[in-house]
């Protein structure tokens, strides 16, 4: 008991001196669905990469602390080259994105001469400097519906995403092996293990799962669209299909429901290093900074530029 109140306490200093510190550096914390409830109560903001990295192309701070893994902080890097920003665990990394190179994405690209180019967020400056458009979880489906003149679309890293993408659009992608490691513990059982238990459950799942995951689901949805689907939806009881961190902001954001995860075991270890000491650390040390170099900077910024002009 008195272990758990002198951590209760700590926790409260720290948090105190973060307010300070965030006052002080002018700086601004952004937070993803999928961190610790700790850094989420914390965050001036929370959301997935694209909301947090156009919160952080608009925001007057000087600072940005972004608690997410690398390439989302590269992206708001790309976005705010005026700005500071910083990762409280530079080792806080995506094994999707890491699962190809520009290198790779070249030698496709040679392969394919006249394809148009589309890659996922998740993705590094360097693979983004590469494409010809980005594309997020949210928007995938509409940006490849854009290129309805192009015979051959080229569509990396998520071969389940893709997947999903090809069955709502009917067009036939050239993807890459690239998948996410934490969505792909969530299997057919698990789903229907939870429906059993809570038969009157709605299931929202991430198009990063399993295609016979998602053939269970009633909505296939980003973190985002998870949000506002949880609070529009009827039902008092939802089964979430992505990784278990942004259970905590439903139930916050939607007291009266219930929500179960679709497995215990999707949980990305990289989203959970953050923690409150470490934004106190990057706070105080306003390290560690992650910029992206002008010459990537500028061919980056290109293709996203073009995704938002589409959506």
């Amino acid at each position: 008991m008195l272990t758990r109140v002198l951590g209760r306490i700590f926790k409260q200093d720290v948090a105190t001196k973060i307010k300070r510190l965030k006052k002080k550096r002018n700086a601004v914390i952004l937070a993803h669905n999928y961190q610790l409830p700790e850094v989420q109560d914390i965050a001036d903001y929370r959301g997935d990469s694209l909301e947090l990295s156009r919160i952080a192309a608009k925001t007057d701070a000087k600072v940005i602390v972004f608690c997410g893994v690398h390439f989302m902080a590269e992206t708001a890097s790309i976005l705010c080259p005026d700005k500071k920003v910083i990762m409280p665990d530079i080792n806080a990394g995506c094994p999707m994105a890491n699962m190809i190179t520009a290198a790779d994405l070249r030698r496709i690209k040679k392969e394919h001469p006249k394809a148009v180019v589309i890659g996922y967020v998740n993705t590094s400056a360097e693979v983004k400097a590469e494409l010809d458009v980005c594309c997020t979880s949210t928007n995938a489906v509409a940006v490849v519906n854009a290129f309805k003149d192009k015979e051959e679309i080229i569509f990396v890293p998520d071969k389940y995403l893709a997947d999903y993408v090809s069955k709502r659009t009917g067009r036939k992608l050239i993807s890459w092996n690239g998948f996410c490691p934490t969505h792909i513990k969530i299997l057919p059982e698990d789903i229907k293990r939870e429906k059993r238990f809570h038969p009157q459950a709605k299931v929202m799942v991430h198009p990063e799962c399993l295609p016979a995951v998602v053939a269970l689901a009633d909505a296939v949805l980003s973190t985002s669209q998870m949000s506002r689907f949880a609070k529009e939806t009827d039902a008092k009881e939802i089964i979430v299909g992505t990784e278990n961190g942004v259970i905590y902001r439903l139930k916050k954001d939607n007291p009266g429901k219930e929500f179960y995860p679709a497995s215990e075991a999707a949980v990305c270890p990289n989203m959970k290093r953050t923690t409150q000491e470490k934004i106190l650390w990057a706070l105080e040390e306003l390290k560690d900074e992650v910029r992206v170099s002008e010459t990537i900077r500028a061919r980056a910024r290109k293709p996203i530029d073009r995704m938002l002009e589409i959506i």
